[in-house]
């Protein structure tokens, strides 16, 4: 029997609803041997699948559904089982609960004493309870919908994981408008991570992200006062996207840009304090939260914590600058660029922030990103050592192994596009 690259697909796709369905029964061990390795197997049948995406243009349409068929299994897999020790989601239930109560979540300290009667089971194991919440305002109302509908861990779960289905949606819409193999939606929908941090752990990102691919659908159909309006929700959910403000730089109107703006700021209006725009814990975020942090603890060793974050930004500016000047238009590599860089310069990576990079990586220039999105899995095993009494903080080890690994990738591109930039003189030499 001949293996043409869409049975090494669908091989790859079974080894993947194998590992992943192995590591939902594991979703309260992460961080546990039992939790890593599948995951990792999962990672490298996703490694070895994004290598057909490269090598096959084309796929039958039977490979694409059969495809998405699968991610939806072992979704619903990771959707009915509790979080585990990744308690986010709790502080979701919290924050949305309190609005609902009419308190605001940016003032209320969990582990205030006085507001012991407003928790239920979930909240009361919520994470740092001892500080407000961070969450921007988008992300906010978000939450107070949907425990308005229900309230639990389970509602907001499944709020995600339809996220994550518009998504692919949008994806496949930009896919055929960009004259793209349909495939491609399966380097989005394979992801380890996705099942596991938005089915698995319910992670807020998701909702920007679709907000975010939203937004670029929209750039590339000239409709300039959705995407604008869009980019703002994205931008209200989680402040990252924020570093791609050049790339709609005279893209969108002046009046799309206002209207953007007027729309965030009025998402704030019900948590004013005293006529001040609230930031709840987010100080305390940049000052005191760390994790998986390499860049940020060099630098700052010699600046403020502020100053460091504020850098952070600013390299996902510069970087949107310059891929906007390199890129073609609506490049997705000019959308993962300027995030992932001010990601690696940031206080905090938690493998879910890179949920933000996943609908933007299907080039050989993004190969890094997608290393960096497997090679965050030994991180989970920090989770572990909180569970044994050990300290939150990443070894050194798992860090050269995720930092090493993006490394090296990006340098065998490097060497490769030299290599052939090299070669091309020489080749018309001859014809010469």
């Amino acid at each position: 029997m001949k293996l043409t690259p869409a049975r090494r697909l669908y091989g790859f796709g079974a080894t993947l609803l194998v590992a992943l369905t192995i590591c939902s029964c594991k979703l309260s061990s992460t961080g546990e041997p039992s939790f890593i390795i599948p995951l990792a197997v999962a990672g490298i049948a996703y490694l070895l699948a994004i290598r057909e995406f490269f090598s096959t243009p084309k796929f039958p349409r039977r490979v694409i559904v059969i495809g998405l068929v699968l991610p939806a299994i072992w979704h619903l897999l990771f959707l009915v089982m509790p979080p585990g020790s990744d308690d986010d989601v709790h502080r979701y239930v919290w924050d949305g609960r309190v609005q609902r109560l009419g308190y605001n979540p940016y003032i209320v300290v969990p582990s205030d004493p006085a507001l012991g009667g407003l928790h239920t089971p979930e909240t009361r194991t919520l994470n740092n309870p001892d500080v407000p919440s961070p969450y921007p305002a988008g992300a906010q109302l978000f939450f107070r919908a949907i425990t308005a509908i229900h309230e639990s861990v389970f509602a907001l779960k499944v709020a995600f994981v339809v996220c994550d289905l518009m998504i692919v949606f949008v994806l496949l819409d930009l896919l055929r408008s960009s004259r793209q193999g349909a495939h491609w939606v399966l380097a989005f929908a394979w992801n380890p991570l996705l099942a596991k941090e938005v089915a698995g752990s319910g992670h807020i990102d998701i909702v920007g992200v679709l907000l975010l691919l939203v937004s670029v659908a929209a750039l590339v159909r000239r409709w300039r006062a959705v995407a604008a309006l869009a980019f703002g929700l994205a931008v209200a959910v989680k402040f990252l996207p924020i570093v791609l403000l050049p790339l709609y730089w005279k893209r969108v109107r002046m009046r799309d840009g206002a209207l953007a703006a007027v729309v965030v700021g009025l998402l704030y209006l019900p948590f004013l304090n005293h006529g001040r725009i609230p930031i709840g814990s987010l100080g305390t975020y940049v000052q005191r939260f760390r994790f998986n942090d390499p860049v940020f603890a060099t630098l700052e060793r010699v600046t403020a914590p502020q100053l460091v974050a504020g850098l952070a930004v600013l390299v996902g500016f510069l970087t949107a600058i310059w891929m906007r000047s390199k890129a073609p238009a609506w490049s997705p590599d000019a959308f993962a660029w300027p995030m992932a860089a001010s990601l690696l310069c940031a206080p905090v990576v938690y493998p879910w922030y890179l949920l933000w990079l996943l609908p933007f990586i299907r080039s050989a220039s993004t190969v890094p990103i997608m290393i960096w999105t497997l090679s965050i899995i030994p991180t989970y095993y920090v989770w572990h050592l909180r569970t044994v009494g050990r300290p939150w903080l990443v070894p050194g080890w798992i860090m050269i192994l995720e930092y090493g690994s993006v490394a090296a990738a990006a340098a065998i591109i490097a060497l490769r596009r030299i290599t052939r930039s090299a070669a091309l003189p020489c080749s018309e030499d001859k014809v010469e």
